[in-house]
């Protein structure tokens, strides 16, 4: 059995980081994500006034309810998608100029409904060159709150941002959302969020959040399940190979531990008990359909073992993997296909016929993207020969993949 030590959530790192930049006194977070997008999160605090004092293992952060401590501010979020769309929120619950820009990357990535949601609330937000895009500037005066309609069907962060706001807000907030996906990071929202005692209900789809403000806390971050999801496939790509995750359990917050029930209809053994995950491979693959809507980072993830299975792999309701760090359908697709496997695709849906992948020369095309760099080494380790245009870019959320994922190079199945 080979137990792996998976850093942090990244969800969950960053949430903390909000929610203890915005609460009364000190918050500790316990074994925080270090990768470029927390620590561009960090960044990003300490530019607006927070101060942020960061250990081996252990982050302090000293709260602000009443806001940032400078009055203007130029904030580089980098690739960050929480960085990019929580921090000009947590910045419109206080006073003054602050201006937020974001990598290529990132401006390509939307970001309108939000603003359209914060300006209903009457923040005055500008966007510099595209609507809906990075550069911004958010003019803050305070938020009042009050009620209103949002469309989360690209990004749950959207619905995320506005709710930790809502206990900043003089009055309160309601939020009626019309569309929602991934819908499991907002159950792991609202968690946090009731940690850090605010007070937020939820009756159908409107969510009412009280103008309680936070209180600071000692926050350990669990491990990271989409992270986790990478070496739970390996497993269950080779008879006899067991993979343990300590930390995940039956008590964790990420929905995205729900790969493993992927898996094990896939026909891997799969034991969730209250202090780890456990995925043992069998030497069977089936070939499934799977709506995976609430699960969608890990579709690279299914999509690069797919190929093994004994029958055609589907994947459907995933259209907000288009608008992610890059168009994940069209990448793992054309990624697959440059191995010789074939797929077909639709505007949410993706689907993998069985077949041999041919590595050697082939070089993926990563986009810039962690997701398919991390999802295709899964399938690296039946297709010897496989490179990537650009391996580094896991420096997103787990700069020590390479080295932790060479585990596998050692294992001998059982007889």
């Amino acid at each position: 059995m080979t137990v792996i030590d998976i850093p942090g959530s990244k969800s969950v790192t960053a949430r903390a980081l909000f929610l203890a930049a915005a609460a009364r006194g000190t918050t500790t977070l316990l074994r925080p994500l270090v990768s470029d997008d927390t620590e561009g999160f960090a960044q990003g605090l300490k530019a607006l006034g927070y101060e942020v004092r960061q250990e081996p293992g252990a982050w302090h952060i000293e709260g602000r309810p009443e806001g940032p401590a400078r009055r203007s501010a130029d904030v580089y979020c980098r690739d960050g998608a929480t960085t990019a769309r929580f921090l000009p929120t947590l910045a419109a619950a206080g006073h003054g100029t602050f201006r937020f820009d974001a990598s290529p990357q990132m401006r390509r990535r939307p970001l309108g409904p939000l603003s359209t949601a914060l300006r209903a609330l009457g923040v005055d937000l500008r966007h510099e060159e595209n609507e809906g895009h990075h550069p911004l500037t958010v003019t803050a005066r305070g938020v009042k709150g009050g009620a209103l309609t949002l469309d989360a069907g690209q990004s749950s962060q959207y619905l995320t941002a506005l709710l930790m706001l809502g206990p900043l807000t003089a009055e309160g907030l309601s939020v009626t959302v019309t569309d929602l996906v991934s819908e499991p990071y907002v159950e792991i929202t609202l968690a946090m969020m009731r940690a850090f005692g605010a007070r937020v209900t939820r009756e159908g789809r409107t969510y009412t959040v009280a103008p309680t403000g936070y209180t600071g806390a000692r926050y350990p971050v669990e491990p990271d399940a989409s992270t986790a999801g990478y070496f739970f496939a390996a497993a269950a790509l080779e008879p006899g190979r067991t993979v343990t995750v300590p930390g995940l359990g039956t008590g964790a917050l990420q929905g995205d531990l729900a790969f493993v029930d992927v898996l094990r209809r896939m026909g891997a053994d799969v034991e969730i008990t209250e202090a780890a995950t456990t995925v043992r491979g069998t030497g069977t693959l089936r070939g499934l359909t799977v709506n995976m809507r609430d699960i969608s980072d890990t579709m690279p993830t299914l999509a690069a073992l797919a190929p093994f299975a004994d029958g055609p792999v589907r994947i459907e309701d995933v259209a907000n993997t288009r608008v992610k760090e890059c168009d994940r359908l069209d990448a793992c697709a054309e990624n697959l296909r440059r191995l010789g496997i074939t797929v077909t695709t639709g505007p949410d849906w993706i689907e993998i016929r069985p077949g041999t992948p041919a590595g050697t020369g082939v070089e993926i095309a990563t986009h810039g993207d962690h997701r398919i760099v991390m999802s295709f080494a899964v399938t690296g380790l039946r297709t010897p020969g496989i490179t990537f245009d650009d391996p580094g870019c896991v420096r997103k959320t787990f700069p020590d993949f390479h080295r932790a994922f060479r585990v596998f190079d050692a294992f001998h199945p059982t007889p």
